[in-house]
Order: structure tokens, then sequence, then C-alpha cells
């Protein structure tokens, strides 16, 4: 049962991100897991100088199920309580509702029945007992991370949140995973981390003389990220140097 809504909830957001695409990541809300998720291209490890920020927002990525036998009530049932999600959050206020597995878009009522549906034969290794009559969606809820809202509390806002939802029929939310982040243009942060690497740098230089210099590579590279904690995020540009002699 829980294979199969990981998977559905994997399809379904990546069919709801391939339009971002071509997007500047560096601009746009990123997803940041608890594993490493970087710009295309990037190095393997993290350097060691980067900055360590709270995340813009704490993300849960949520599914609902339904399991009506008719098929067009059972869809019916599934985006009549999205839409149900989507109106709570703008009336509780602190909640908002987005797709996406790497960049983040708004839910809307404009275009929630754009979701994709997925179901049971999605995954090889679903339940025997688990009816085909089923389908789903997946989405995320994320609320803003502040100095009064720290990782308990965006987890108990969530919670409460998706408690809330008004069930549609025999629709159903449940939350998928665990919480993760999500940091609004990275890129932003560029000037702020190359100055941090080259204040590195220059410190390096200076405990090995007047003799040496520091040659830096990669702080052209896009901001890359990370997550360093429950709430925080690592950001960095996939930089290296070398120390040189500066006298034969």
């Amino acid at each position: 049962m829980r294979s199969l809504v990981r998977k559905a909830c994997l399809l379904a957001l990546l069919a709801a991100a391939a339009p971002a695409a071509a997007q500047n990541l560096g601009e746009s809300e990123i997803v940041v897991t608890g594993t490493r998720i970087s710009s295309p291209g990037g190095q393997a490890r993290p350097p060691a100088i980067g900055l360590k920020r709270t995340a813009d927002f704490a993300v849960q990525y949520v599914t609902i199920t339904g399991d009506t036998r008719d098929e067009q009530k059972r869809r019916d049932e599934i985006f009549a309580m999205v839409r149900g999600a989507i109106e709570l959050a703008a009336r509780r206020g602190g909640i908002e509702l987005a797709t996406g597995t790497l960049v983040v878009e708004p839910l809307t009522l404009g275009n929630y029945r754009d979701l994709p549906l997925g179901d049971e034969d999605d995954d090889e290794d679903y339940d025997e007992d688990y009816r085909p009559d089923t389908d789903r969606v997946s989405f995320l809820v994320k609320t803003r991370l502040s100095a009064g809202v720290d990782g308990k509390a965006a987890l108990e806002r969530i919670a409460a949140f998706i408690k809330a939802v008004p069930a549609v029929g025999r629709a159903e939310m449940e939350p998928n995973g665990d919480l993760t982040l999500s940091v609004v243009g990275p890129d932003q942060y560029r000037g702020e981390i190359v100055d941090l690497v080259a204040a590195d740098a220059r410190a390096t230089a200076a405990r090995l003389g007047p003799d040496y210099a520091v040659t830096a590579n990669g702080v052209d590279r896009p901001v890359e990220w990370t997550r360093a904690s429950l709430t925080e995020v690592f950001l960095y540009v996939p930089y290296s140097y070398s120390v040189v002699a500066t006298r034969n």
C-alpha cells in the first residue's frame, strides 16, 4: 500500500512539474529534500563554504485517494476534495498548496483539474487486497517558516490543515513521506555566497604568507542546494580553489 502511494505521488508530481523544466531554477521556488537535490550538472559533494539559512517553506507531500466503484463518481469526489483543500487554505491563512518535485508551482482553482490521476496499476508491488477501482492525486501542502513557525509548529499547522479538509464521499487525504523544505530564488544569495568563498580564500592565503595566493574556479556556476537540518538549507556554488606561489 505504501509503495503504491509513493509511486503514484512521484508520477503525479513529475508530470505536474514538467512544464517548468525550462525555467531558471535559480529564480524559482525549489524543493529541497533530505537527499541532496542540486541544479543539473552539480558536483557530487557540497564544498565546505556556503550559506546556511532557514528555508522559506516547510513542505509536506499529500495524497488524496478514492475508491468509489463508479469511476466518474470516484474521480469527481477526489477533485472535489482537492477543491475543498484549496478553498480551506484560502480561508485559514498560513497554508499554501502547490505541485512539483523540483520547481514548485501554485495549485489553484484554475489548474487543480490538471493534476494527473494515478492508480495501483502504476506499481507492480501493490497490495493484493487493494481494490483495482482506486484513483489518487498528489500535491504539496506548505507553510512559511519564520521566527514564530519552527519545524514543530510547521508540522502541527500542516497536520491540523490535513485533518480539517472535509472528506468527499469515499475520498481521503493523507500525508505522504516526511516533511521537506523549499527555498525561493536560490540565485538571489549568489553574492553573499561568493563573498563567503572569497573571505575564506583570502584567509587561507594569509595563513601561508605573502608569497602565496589563491585562485578560485566554479564561482560562476549556478547556486546549488542541499538540506542542512529539519528547517535549514545549505546554499553554495560548486567552487574549488588552488594555492599558488606568487614568487619563484
